[in-house]
């Protein structure tokens, strides 16, 4: 089977990793989204003194940082892959650098207190992978120079 680009096989491997990072992105936007509003209802199992030398005195902003930043550039690139945007390599690359910058600062802030954080950062590097990889799909996208985008029926006149 060769695909629109002219590479045989292709065309499985990309709608795998689409489907791999779109549910990767999916599922850490969800976690995200849980934490932060677990540490905005007072975290009541986390220690504050993890946060102590921190600028934080609760977990409020971080949490608040991690349900609006983390879980939306997250969930926002995850829908932007599953809906075959033009812009879902780019939201991608942003999440999942947004996603190791948070990481690197908690460890840099609270230091190693779970195996979360690990494998956080190995689900950021897949993230940045699986979003390089759709590079193939997203030049198979273009049209020629001069050629009209197809007309869409239904709403639009």
């Amino acid at each position: 089977m060769t695909s629109p680009d002219g590479h045989r096989g292709r065309e499985p491997l990309q709608t795998l990793a689409r489907i791999g990072l779109g549910g990767l992105l999916a599922f850490g936007g969800i976690n995200a989204l849980g934490g932060g509003i677990y540490g905005l209802s007072g975290a009541k199992d986390i220690p504050l003194e993890w946060l102590a030398g921190s600028p934080f005195t609760s977990y409020f902003i971080p949490s608040l940082i991690l349900v609006v930043v983390v879980g939306g550039s997250l969930l926002a690139a995850a829908i932007a892959v599953f809906a075959r945007a033009r812009i879902a390599r780019l939201l991608a690359f942003g999440a999942g650098s947004i996603l190791l910058g948070w990481i690197a600062v908690q460890v840099a802030i609270i230091g190693y207190v779970s195996w979360l954080q690990p494998a956080v950062t190995v689900a950021g590097l897949v993230v940045l992978a699986l979003a390089w990889s759709l590079s193939g799909f997203q030049a198979a996208k273009k049209r020629p120079m001069g050629e009209r985008r197809p007309r869409r029926r239904g709403l639009r006149a």
